[in-house]
């Protein structure tokens, strides 16, 4: 009965209240806790409501400190070589190296010589003969005999041997011999009243032992050599350069 006589207290007092004068309209009474009708007045507590939605993804946080160094890794597989690069500027000179040590002092060098000029002091030699020039203009090492009219070969090498000739009174035919044996041949013809010259040379390669001269080619109608105060019949020869291996 107890419980039902404030029920109804209560639900008098809501009827009341819209009534009131407007100051107790601003001024709601808030139910005393110790009314017999404040616990009805909490309610019964309600079912749990429904999920919201996910709210929005906040904002990126502060870096992290830095980690520590991991372990290397394995090495990868070797690259293809790449294209050549154009080619550089010179560099700059480099410093002068260090001087070497002298070398062992060498043994002086010696030049083989070997010439002779001479002239003619006879009129019309013999023919098929040495001609025999006696007038010596230079026979220094003595290679030429002017007894018998031969050059003997001591350097074995190359030599040139030229002659001039005075041709006078008859033709002139003569020829240089090496070994027995005509190497090279000049004639010239005489012209009445007129001194003529003959010349001819030649290179030759010389063994040791080798002999050269000159004589009259023929029977002797063609010995129109000749020399006197005025005119010279010459005859010289020179080494040019020796074998290789008499140096």
């Amino acid at each position: 009965m107890r419980g039902l006589a404030g029920f109804l207290l209560c639900s008098l007092l809501l009827l009341l209240a819209p009534r009131s004068t407007g100051v107790a309209a601003q001024e709601t009474p808030q139910p005393d806790p110790k009314m017999p009708c404040a616990n009805w007045m909490g309610g019964a507590p309600g079912y749990p409501g429904h999920n919201g939605a996910p709210g929005r993804d906040g904002k990126d946080g502060r870096d992290g400190l830095k980690g520590e160094k991991g372990d290397e890794g394995p090495a990868g597989p070797k690259g293809e070589p790449g294209p050549v690069g154009s080619r550089g500027f010179p560099g700059p000179p480099g410093s002068p190296g260090i001087p070497g040590t002298p070398g062992q002092k060498g043994k002086d060098a010696f030049v083989q010589r070997s010439a002779f000029s001479v002239g003619l002091t006879e009129r019309s030699p013999a023919p098929n003969v040495p001609i025999r020039f006696s007038k010596i203009f230079y026979n220094e090492q003595g290679h030429y005999d002017p007894s018998t009219g031969k050059f003997l070969c001591n350097v074995p090498g190359t030599y040139f041997f030229s002659y001039h000739l005075t041709v006078y009174l008859s033709d002139v035919k003569v020829s240089l011999y090496r070994k027995d044996k005509a190497v090279i041949f000049t004639y010239d013809q005489f012209q009445n009243n007129n001194v003529d010259q003959a010349s001819g040379s030649v290179l030759l390669h010389l063994s040791s032992g080798d002999e050269v001269w000159l004589q009259v080619y023929g029977n002797g109608d063609k010995n129109g050599v000749y020399a006197d105060n005025l005119n010279d019949s010459t005859f010289m020869g020179f080494l040019l350069y020796p074998d290789p291996d008499t140096y």
